[in-house]
């Protein structure tokens, strides 16, 4: 049996070539699949979950459909941090919280998005922490929608421009705070998304931490069993 991690899909109606991939896998012979676990940023930009698509609709209907035999876990990222219970539901996903620990087949491993350990980056980190807070959320689920929709095209496009203008360093997890976490957990390895960086990494002590890749190119999925853990591609068709 397998447990499959997967994030940074950063799925959107121009971009029907990644959907279609997400569903073939979904479609896919998942029999020694015992559950998938989707780290952040399954859509691109996600404003509520009462502003609904017809590609979400068929994005849910499928994830809903693998649901009912695989259990489906959610971690949200920082694209789509808002989507709520209604359209966990609609999937079938089970809403986690931004840090799990599991025991993955005998080794204790904690599993996040990433956005929270690129420590570096003080400007977003201060802007995470302003979009969690519960109040801002409840502000923003009661604007009317074409508010909503329009600061979710505005933050989008000035976060597009402000990370092209940082450094590759900046934009990566902070190793200060991969060891913190993972000392705090006391746990041997780490698995999240976010940087769109995938890699296995081995760290001091025998621990690891593994990053998911993003499906702008290809998709990525990682495949963990009780031997191994190997991140995999999966082609794109147009």
């Amino acid at each position: 049996m397998q447990t499959v991690f997967m994030g940074d899909l950063h799925l959107s109606a121009d971009r029907p070539d990644i959907s279609q991939a997400f569903i073939r896998y979904l479609n896919s012979d998942l029999s020694d699949v015992e559950a998938i676990y989707i780290i952040g940023d399954l859509f691109e930009v996600w404003t509520s979950d009462d502003i609904a698509e017809p590609f979400t609709d068929e994005i849910a209907t499928h994830l809903k459909r693998v649901a009912t035999s695989i259990p489906i876990y959610f971690i949200h990222g920082n694209r789509d941090f808002m989507i709520g219970k209604s359209f966990a539901r609609k999937a079938g996903m089970i809403i986690l919280p931004e840090v799990v620990e599991l025991d993955l087949y005998g080794i204790k491993t904690v599993v996040l998005h990433g956005d929270s350990l690129c420590t570096l980056d003080k400007a977003y980190q201060r802007f995470r922490s302003f979009r969690n807070s519960s109040f801002v959320k409840w502000i923003y689920r009661n604007l009317p929608k074409s508010t909503r929709q329009n600061i979710a095209a505005d933050i989008r496009k000035k976060s597009q421009k402000s990370n092209q203008q940082k450094s590759y360093t900046i934009m990566d997890v902070e190793q200060s705070a991969v060891d913190s976490l993972l000392l705090k957990t006391n746990c041997q390895r780490m698995i999240h998304g976010h940087t769109h960086r995938p890699a296995i990494h081995q760290l001091a002590d025998n621990k690891q931490r593994i990053v998911v890749g993003d499906w702008y190119e290809q998709g990525s999925i990682l495949i963990v069993d009780q031997y191994t853990a190997n991140l995999e591609q999966l082609p794109l068709l147009t």
